[in-house]
């Protein structure tokens, strides 16, 4: 339960920290809503990245502690630190990556993450 509950946390920053980001942005552009439609411009950039964190990684923290009560095996734990990763990995490559317009690495290893240990996550609560 350590695990699920330490990897649920790190994804409740993760959000968090991608809106204050968010915010911070929109103070110095002095944008109060929307976001420029270039998708190189880093508002939108930031913006993206925080709505995918928070339609994701909301679903697996509650995945992750219900798998994380009922003793999970070792290989759901570390399905835990992967789908956490995979999440970061996501958000940096969104953030950091050049323009949302062209294919990022990291952005694809972390999406193809989320959905494999999202799954398994899925599958395991499902089986207890």
């Amino acid at each position: 339960m350590d695990t699920a509950l330490t990897c649920s946390a790190l994804l409740g920053l993760l959000v968090f920290g991608l809106g204050l980001w968010v915010s911070a942005l929109r103070g110095r552009t002095d944008r109060v809503i929307g976001y420029d439609p270039d998708p190189g411009d880093a508002l939108h950039k930031a913006v993206r990245a925080h709505g995918n964190a928070a339609e994701y990684a909301p679903m697996m923290a509650i995945l992750m502690l219900a798998v994380g009560l009922r003793e999970p095996a070792g290989w759901m734990v570390w399905t835990f630190w992967a789908a956490t990763t995979s999440r970061y990995l996501h958000a940096w490559g969104m953030i950091g990556g050049g323009p949302l317009d062209r294919p990022n690495p990291f952005r694809f290893v972390g999406a193809l993450g989320t959905y494999v240990t999202g799954l398994a996550l899925v599958v395991a609560a499902l089986a207890a």
